[in-house]
Order: C-alpha cells, then sequence, then structure tokens
C-alpha cells in the first residue's frame, strides 16, 4: 500500500521518516520548496491521483486547502488520517465522507527545525479509531502499520481523545503568552493554576454539550479539572504537577493548538461562558 503524508513538517516529518525506515512506500508532501528538496519529497502541485493512505499531518488552518488538493486524489477505498491538532475529522468527513475519515490523537511531540530538519522531541500517546466508535480490521490494521511511529492504541471514542487535546490546548495556549517553559508557568502559583483550571473547564463545558464523552491521556486528567474547579486543591496540584512532569521529560520548542474548532462548537451548542 502507497502511504502519502501530505504535509511534512513535525509531525509528518517524523511519521514518514519512520515508516520509509521500517520499508513502506511512503510519499512526503509539502508546500515548502526549501524543505522538500533536500529529502525524497514532492509539492501538491505534481500529486497524482488514486491514492490510498493519506496521513494529513498539516495545520488546522490549512486543512482546507489541503483538501482541495486530497479529495480528487483519493481512491475510492482510500481513506485519510488526520495526524493534526484540532477538531478536523468533521471537515474532513464532509469533504471525502465518513466511511473515508479515521480520527487520530497525537501527544508525542516534533518540531520543523528548518528545512530538512525534524526534532523528534519525546513520546506520547498515539490512537486510532473510527469516528462511529466501530471496530474495524482498518483501523487495527492501521495501528499495526503507525506501531513503528510510537505505540498505536485502537479506541472506540477517537473523539473523545481528540476533543481532549484541543479542551487541554487551551491551557497551552494560555501558557505561550508568558516568556517561560510550560512547567514554569503551571507551576508558578495558586491564582495562575486556578486560571488555567477555569479555562480547561469552560472548554470541557464546550465538549460536553457537543455530546463528547472526554478522554484522559498522558498528562491531561479531566476528572482532575473537574475536581479542582469545585475547590479541591489537590486535585489543581496534581493536575498541574503532571503536566510540569511531562513537560520537564519532553524537548518541545513552542506550542501550537489552534482553538477555533472549539469556539465554533460553542456557538452551536450554547455552552456556558
Amino acid at each position: 500500500m502507497a502511504i502519502t503524508v501530505y504535509g511534512a513538517g513535525a509531525i509528518g516529518g517524523v511519521t514518514g521518516a519512520a515508516l520509509a525506515r521500517a520499508g513502506h512506500d511512503v510519499l512526503l508532501v509539502d508546500r515548502a520548496v526549501d524543505h522538500v528538496v533536500p529529502v525524497r519529497a514532492i509539492t501538491p502541485d505534481v500529486l497524482g491521483g488514486g491514492l490510498d493512505l493519506v496521513l494529513l499531518s498539516v495545520k488546522s488552518q490549512d486543512t482546507p486547502a489541503a483538501l482541495e488538493v486530497l479529495t480528487p486524489r483519493l481512491a475510492n477505498s482510500g481513506a485519510i488520517v488526520s495526524l493534526q491538532n484540532g477538531l478536523n475529522e468533521e471537515l474532513i468527513a464532509t469533504a471525502v465522507g465518513s466511511s473515508r475519515t479515521v480520527g487520530c490523537l497525537v501527544n508525542w511531540a516534533a518540531d520543523w527545525t528548518g528545512p530538512g530538519r525534524i526534532l523528534h522531541g519525546g513520546q506520547g500517546a498515539f490512537v486510532l479509531g473510527e469516528l462511529d466508535g466501530r471496530p474495524s480490521s482498518r483501523v487495527h490494521s492501521l495501528a499495526k502499520l503507525l506501531d513503528v511511529v510510537a505505540p498505536t492504541v485502537v479506541s472506540d471514542n477517537v473523539l473523545g481523545y481528540t476533543w481532549a487535546k484541543h479542551v487541554y490546548g487551551a491551557l497551552l495556549v494560555a501558557t505561550a503568552v508568558v516568556d517561560a517553559h510550560v512547567y514554569e508557568v503551571v507551576e508558578r502559583s495558586p491564582g495562575v493554576q486556578s486560571m488555567l483550571v477555569k479555562l480547561v473547564v469552560e472548554s470541557m463545558a464546550v465538549a460536553e454539550a457537543a455530546g463528547i464523552k472526554l478522554e484522559a491521556f498522558d498528562e491531561f486528567e479531566p476528572a482532575s479539572y473537574r475536581a479542582a474547579v469545585g475547590g479541591d486543591t489537590v486535585a489543581r496540584a496534581h493536575a498541574m504537577k503532571i503536566i510540569a512532569a511531562h513537560y520537564r521529560a519532553n524537548t518541545k520548542t513552542k506550542t501550537t493548538s489552534p482553538c477555533a474548532g472549539a469556539r465554533q462548537k460553542s456557538a452551536r451548542c450554547s455552552a456556558p461562558r
């Protein structure tokens, strides 16, 4: 099976390299010409059709443009797996159909450091699943394939994971406004911690209003935030402690987690503000 990695930046670059190293037929596609020249990759304008498997790893804001390229080129039996931050599965499913869309949580770290150069910054959760939660041979085969990139788990609630990361992203975006490491911010003071908890719980309300059951992963435990917002200082300290431990152990040079999807869902669901 031919594998197309569309968006050969941080996540896509690491994924493509690991799959190629394992002997798979991988084509990397990226619009940055200076990035594709040093490696075996192409730009979107020369991408052919009949694509079997597309691992979509562009930034969320670039998803519509990517789908304009990919939709007419995806094989009838093909699939697009979103290796992205944000809530892109619905957008992808609208373009190519839910039967050709696979949800995925990526929480291992990587950064683009320069043309042809990617930094793999640490391990983390890697979860796949059908959008409707049904077990399928397809997702189990994909998990086996992607296991060479990072240990991969199949879930019957993959949207619970993608939403959970999006919710957690509200906290990370808040820490990014301070010129300090994430672990320094979350340990700064009880006041800062309380503010971060409230941000997360507000986003959790949007997810729950949309009918999503949030899942715990790595350094994010929804139950701790529910308890913390109710005044449980032990839960608040625990929630911040595991974030600090995670970011001390992993090299990550920047944090980006677009929150537009949650804002749109909030408007649709009339979640409390």
